[in-house]
């Protein structure tokens, strides 16, 4: 996941329970912050890339009260591969991860993502990606 992919999740998830929190008889006990027993400072473990996230998803499921993020892979498809995708079985469906966390382990997990990406590179003011020590070239966006 890039550190955009991760700064906006970690918003969004905060968005989402805190819109839980407003909503009138809301049945859900929602931590407003991270519980600290849920605090995580240990050092990151170092992981093998299964796959780059392209598209998420982010949504809140009331029968469990958790909320659930699936992240799908980029892909590579042009029109003509895409047709007979459409047409295979699930088994050669493209991974997925899909992830279900309680709402205090959400509000620990974007605590902590705020604070991994807040500790990375800077970000440029041009084009929004991460800078190196001795910068970087970028194509602004078009206006």
């Amino acid at each position: 996941m890039e550190k955009q992919q991760s700064a906006l999740l970690a918003e969004k998830i905060d968005e989402i329970l805190d819109q839980l929190i407003a909503v009138k008889g809301n049945p859900f006990s929602i931590p407003t912050g991270t519980p600290i027993e849920l605090v995580d400072n240990e050092p990151l473990e170092a992981v093998q890339e299964q796959f780059r996230t392209g598209a998420m998803s982010l949504g809140w499921d009331p029968t469990t009260a958790q909320i659930v993020i699936e992240a799908h892979p980029i892909t590579d498809i042009d029109g003509d591969d895409h047709d007979e995708s459409l047409h295979e079985d699930a088994a050669h469906e493209p991974e997925m991860l899909r992830v279900r966390m309680p709402v205090g382990t959400a509000r620990a997990f974007a605590m902590r993502s705020r604070e991994i990406v807040g500790a990375g590179r800077p970000t440029c003011p041009l084009c929004g990606y991460p800078m190196d020590a001795d910068g970087h070239i970028c194509t602004p966006p078009e206006v």
